[in-house]
Parts: C-alpha cells; structure tokens; sequence
C-alpha cells in the first residue's frame, strides 16, 4: 500500500500558489484493508475513504470504461493491482496528472508521465489521453481552468478533441446540476471572460448557452459602445465583476443582463429598443435549464429588467426615484438592490475606454433608498387609519410620505 499526493496540490504548489485541498490516491489495497486500518468508506460511484484522523478523502487507483453517454457513462474499475501511471492516465489534463509521496522536498521525487511539469512551465492545458473525450465534463474543467490559469493557452491538439467531442453531441449529455457547478466556479475566477471565450471556440457555447453566443457579432451603437460588438461588451462586463471582487449572483447577472440584444431585429440595429424585457425572458429558461439557485436568479431577473433605468436614474426626480426602487422591492431588500447596482456599475464601465469612469448612479440611489428607509411607517399608518382610511389608502399615506423624504434629500445635494 502506497500513497500519493496528486491533482491540484502538486500543481499549485509547484506553480507557487497557496495549497487548500489535498486529493490522495492510494495504490496498491483493498477496501478491505482500508477498513481495517480505519478508514471509513464514503464512495458512491468508487471507492474513497476518509482518513480517521485528518478526514481527508483517500481513493483507491482506478481505471475507468466508457459505457454510455455523458460523464456518468463509465464502468470503473478498483483494484490492488492498478498501477499508478493506470490511475494518472484517466485524469484530464497533465498539470493535474502529476503524483508525489505524501512529503515531497523536490521535483526529484514526483511521478510524471504524462510530462505535467513541461506544460507547467509552458503554461498549456493539455489532455493526458484520448480517454478525455469520454467526459464531457472535461470541456467545462478546462475552460475553467483557463479562467484560472489567465497565462495558459490551450494545445491545439486539445482544443480540436473538444471540437470533436461537441459534434459528437457529448456536451448534450450533461446534466444541469453539473453544468451550473462548473459555471458557478468558473465566474468567481480571475478572468471569468475565459471560460465563455473557450467553450465559444470548442463550439460548446452555442450548446450550453446559445444565448449569450448568439451575442458575438451584434453590434451596438458605438457612442455608447466603443467595443461596438455585443459580445464582447459581455465579456468585458463580466470581467469587470471579477475585477470589482462581486459576489456570485452579481457575476451571473453581468453575465446575462443583455441577453436580448441577440435577439433584436436586423433592421432596428444598432438600437436595441426593449432588450431589458426580452433578455429577462430568455434568463428565466437559462435558469430553469440549470436550474439556478434562486438568489442568482431573481438578482439576475432584477438587473436585466432595470439596469436601462438604472443607468438613466441621474435624470430622476423623487416621484420616479421611488417608482424605481419599489419595482426593485429595494425597500425589503436593500442589500440584493445594492448587489444590482454592483452589477450595472460592472455594466458600465465594461465598456472600451469606461473601465476608470465613475457611476455616480450607484450612490444617488443608495442614498435615495437610505431617505426612503428611514421614514417611519408605524405613525404614518396609525394616523391613517385615525382618519378611516384603509389598505391601499394607507400605502399610499406611507409612499408619499417616502416621496416627500426624497425630495427632500435631493434638495439638500449640491447642484
């Protein structure tokens, strides 16, 4: 029974990143002298067993068969007798088939046949094997990876077996929980724009999310957009989340809030006259496809049907500011209404020559909602009803009376 570091930790630390996780391998054993000496099973799919001391995850060498369509088509196969370079070889890409003994000093020491360490150093994402195109998984890894790794490339010889593989019709194969993970982690990357510009390459965007790859092409008008192309202004806008450190569910909202401008007539372009509806349409079957959390999805929802009025929110007076905050239930929900304007301060200045520009819009409306939140309902409504009024008599009492509080406000700003 031997054991071995493997995967992402040897990578990271060879790269000189930080090491969070450690995944083993162990070769040469049985599950049932795993047991004996203490390690509890937890496995599914293969056998993996968590340490008794450390609780970290152990799983013995494996080789795998494909037997179906998709990434759970396989027939894996455990046992004492699997090699370690066996196990290596059906990992996806070499950076991440690299093995090491449990406490490595030097590169001197490390298991590398598949040559992980040049594509290291060369900064390529590389299959092991062909057996990659047996996971269409892989396609979403690896474009993540590039997420990641900002300075790798692609080989070419990797980038035509996912070619291969989309025409194959794997990635119709994955399934939606599946999906979403792998985009969810691939948006919170340094360079999020990566992922989408890769599977586009691969052909898997117009698969997975024909919505956003129809956008590549569109054009806007460039006193506007500079960047002209609709695509790329996604991208750009998506970058910017990651640039301004958002959280997820604003990053899935820069990623989808102009979903429309792909589905905007020819002979209207470069104006995309009602994009904001349209794209909130098309977002709701994104989600439900990928079944997306709700927090992501009714931020999502919110940004594409008022980011337009947002950025327009400067030309607002009170009567109108308050119209807008309560379309965005800003009132019960100030903290996801600060999040979307996040999102359309991402969309703003994701645009060519605007990434340094300021956006004013987010704070007039922070603070309109801080003028509005701070009126006191409680004897408002009290005096209403003392005057017999009732339902939305008394909404209405509380409603002007926060208009009042934001004119107010806005009177008090410098001209």
């Amino acid at each position: 029974m031997k054991v071995y570091q493997v995967g992402g930790a040897v990578r990271d630390r060879l790269l000189g990143l930080p090491v969070n996780d450690t995944d083993w391998v162990v070769v040469g054993a049985t599950p049932e002298q795993m047991a004996a000496r203490g390690y509890v099973p937890v496995g599914r799919d293969f056998p993996v067993f968590l340490h008794p001391e450390t609780h970290e995850e152990y799983a013995l060498a494996r080789t795998e068969r494909k037997s179906g369509v998709g990434y759970r088509g396989f027939v894996v196969h455990t046992s004492a007798d699997v090699t370690l370079e066996e196990d290596l070889a059906r990992r996806d890409l070499t950076i991440n088939a690299i093995a090491a003994p449990a406490k490595w000093e030097s590169t001197s020491e490390l298991f590398d046949p598949y040559h992980g360490q040049h594509d290291l150093q060369a900064r390529v994402l590389r299959h092991v094997t062909d057996a990659f195109r047996e996971d269409p998984v892989r396609i979403l890894r690896l474009a993540r990876f590039a997420a990641r790794f900002t300075e790798f490339t692609v080989a070419p010889e990797t980038l035509q077996l996912m070619r291969e593989m989309v025409a194959a019709g794997e990635v119709d194969a994955l399934v939606p929980e599946r999906v979403w993970q792998e985009v969810a982690r691939g948006l919170m990357e340094a360079r999020p724009s990566r992922m989408f510009e890769i599977l586009r390459e691969c052909g898997a965007l117009a698969v997975l999310l024909p919505e956003l790859d129809r956008l590549w092409g569109v054009p806007q008008r460039a006193e506007y957009h500079p960047e002209v192309d609709s695509g790329v202004h996604a991208m750009m806008v998506l970058d910017m989340s990651a640039r301004l450190q958002a959280p997820l569910a604003v990053r899935f909202a820069c990623l989808c809030h102009d979903f429309g401008k792909g589905t905007t007539p020819a002979d209207v372009l470069p104006r995309h006259i009602g994009h904001e509806q349209r794209s909130a349409r098309l977002l709701k079957h994104v989600c439900e496809r990928w079944r997306v959390p709700n927090e992501c999805r009714e931020l999502a929802d919110l940004v594409a049907r008022e980011h337009g009025n947002i950025h327009r929110s400067g030309e607002l007076q009170a009567a109108a500011l308050l119209r807008l905050l309560e379309r965005c239930d800003a009132l019960r929900k100030p903290q996801r209404f600060e999040q979307a304007l996040l999102a359309c301060e991402c969309d703003a200045r994701g645009r060519l020559g605007f990434e340094e520009a300021p956006y004013p819009q987010r704070q007039r409306l922070g603070a309109a909602l801080q003028a509005a939140r701070a009126v006191e309902t409680a004897p408002i409504a009290q005096a209403a009803a003392e005057r017999g009024l009732k339902g939305k008599a008394v909404g209405d009492a509380v409603s002007q009376a926060r208009e009042r509080a934001i004119a107010h406000w806005l009177q008090q700003q410098p001209l």
